[in-house]
């Protein structure tokens, strides 16, 4: 009989201190959590919870203090500066809440930067970038620069570029947080959309009616998770 897939990411008992000695910090105090593939997970906690700090700590961007990390069941805390990084590019895709867009760029050489620092050939990151505009609906807007653009089509730019290197987990952080209630809901079906296409999705927000779009919710709180409930569409 085939032994069950680990989970996609697996945090065992994760800390995270800042800082030594009076001035120590412990952002994390000891975090369990299971993402399964193909999951939609929102997170949400005050200011100060742990939330940020655990999303860097998935994003490859920051490492625990304590505790084990596994990605596809590897210990990605026991992995070098290069490893991870390398994990981060080939598995990982970012949204920020600034859509951190180049201003004199069209769409479409913005979303071509991850390739272009891949070392890609110009012909591979133009049709790489046009599969991923015509994935956000954006594909006519190819040669606008994001001055020509709404507030909701530079968020799906932004989408865009994360897709181009056809990431296995999208890390969302307040995606819809420079939105209005219109595009935040347009790109909240996006994201959901992009889930059924198989992407495994981590948001954080401090919106419930945004999070009620995924399957689950992941409430933190004093450096734990507090409790997990179950979104509206799961």
């Amino acid at each position: 009989m085939t032994p069950p897939a680990p989970p996609l990411i697996e945090l065992e008992g994760i800390t995270k201190v800042f800082g030594t000695g009076d001035a120590a910090f412990q952002a994390l105090r000891g975090v369990d959590m299971q993402i399964e593939s193909g999951d939609f997970v929102a997170v949400m906690g005050p200011s100060g919870s742990g939330k940020s700090t655990t999303m860097n700590i998935l994003g490859c961007l920051d490492t625990p203090t304590s505790g084990v990390f596994r990605f596809r069941g590897m210990e990605v805390q026991a992995l070098d500066r290069d490893q991870r990084s390398l994990l981060r590019r080939r598995y990982l895709g970012f949204v920020f809440q600034g859509f951190n867009l180049l201003a004199r760029t069209s769409a479409l050489e913005n979303v071509e930067l991850p390739l272009l620092y891949r070392g890609e050939k110009k012909s591979v990151r133009r049709a790489a970038a046009m599969k991923a505009l015509d994935q956000v609906g954006l594909a006519p807007w190819a040669d606008h620069t994001p001055a020509e653009l709404s507030g909701g089509q530079q968020q799906r730019v932004a989408i865009a570029r994360a897709l181009v290197t056809e990431p296995d987990v999208l890390l969302a952080d307040e995606p819809t947080g420079n939105l209005d209630t219109e595009r935040s809901a347009e790109i909240m079906h996006l994201l959901q959309e992009l889930n059924r296409g198989g992407i495994t999705i981590l948001m954080v927000t401090h919106e419930a009616e945004m999070a009620a779009f995924a399957h689950n919710i992941i409430h933190f709180r004093d450096g734990l998770v507090e409790r997990i409930e179950t979104g509206k569409d799961a």
